[in-house]
C-alpha cells in the first residue's frame, strides 16, 4: 500500500480518507476516528471562545486564529459560536455574527466581506441521505455553501446544503434558504422566494 497526500493507494485505487471524502461531498463516515479527534478539538476552543466578551479581543482573535485557521480575525463574532469543525469556514475581514450562530461546516463555508448575519442564523452543509437504508448505515455528506460579501442575514434564517449567495443580497428574518440567490437580490419566507432586486 502507498500513501500519497494523505491518501492510500491499494491496488491501483485511491483511498480517500473520510476527512476527504466529508470535505469533497461524498458519503463518508462521521464516526471516523480522526474526525471524532478534531470535533472534540473544535469544542474545547468553542467552549473557550464561549465564555469570552468584547472586552476579551485578543483572547478573542487568538482563540478563532486556531479555531478557523482559513478565516480573517478581523471579524466580530458574537459568543456564543457553534462549529463542527471550523477549518472549512473561509470569513474574510469585518464580517459580523450576532449572538447564537451555527456553521456545520463539514464542507466549506466562505462568507465575504463585510457581511453581517443576524442572531440565531444557521448555514448547514451537512446534510443525510435520503434512502432509510443508506441513513441506517450512517454514512452523511455535505454541499458547501459560499456567501457573497455585504450581504444582509436576518435573524434566525436558515442556509441549506450547497446554496450560493450573491454579492449584496438579503435574507429576510426567518427565511429557509433552499437555493442560490443572485447578487442584490432579497428573498423571504418558507422556502425562501425572491421578494425585492436593487
Amino acid at each position: 500500500m502507498l500513501i500519497i497526500l494523505g491518501a492510500s493507494v491499494n491496488n491501483g485505487r485511491s483511498m480517500a480518507t473520510e476527512k476527504q471524502k466529508m470535505i469533497a461531498g461524498d458519503l463518508y463516515q462521521p464516526g471516523d476516528k480522526q474526525l471524532c479527534a478534531e470535533r472534540e478539538i473544535a469544542q474545547q476552543l468553542m467552549q473557550e471562545y464561549n465564555v469570552t466578551t468584547v472586552a476579551d479581543a485578543d483572547k478573542r482573535r487568538d482563540i478563532l486564529s486556531r479555531l478557523m485557521p482559513a478565516s480573517s480575525t478581523k471579524v466580530a463574532l458574537r459568543a456564543p459560536i457553534y462549529v463542527d469543525y471550523g477549518y472549512n469556514m473561509y470569513i474574510k475581514d469585518d464580517v459580523f455574527c450576532n449572538y447564537g450562530c451555527v456553521f456545520l461546516d463539514v464542507c466549506p463555508i466562505s462568507i465575504g466581506a463585510a457581511t453581517e448575519i443576524g442572531p440565531y442564523v444557521q448555514i448547514l452543509t451537512a446534510d443525510h441521505p435520503r434512502s432509510v437504508e443508506d441513513r441506517a448505515r450512517g454514512g452523511e455528506f455535505g454541499r458547501p455553501i459560499s456567501i457573497g460579501k455585504q450581504v444582509w442575514i436576518g435573524g434566525g434564517a436558515i442556509i441549506l446544503p450547497g446554496v450560493t449567495i450573491g454579492d449584496g443580497a438579503v435574507i429576510g428574518a426567518g427565511a429557509v434558504v433552499t437555493k442560490d440567490v443572485p447578487a442584490g437580490v432579497t428573498v423571504a419566507g418558507v422556502p425562501a422566494r425572491q421578494i425585492a432586486s436593487v
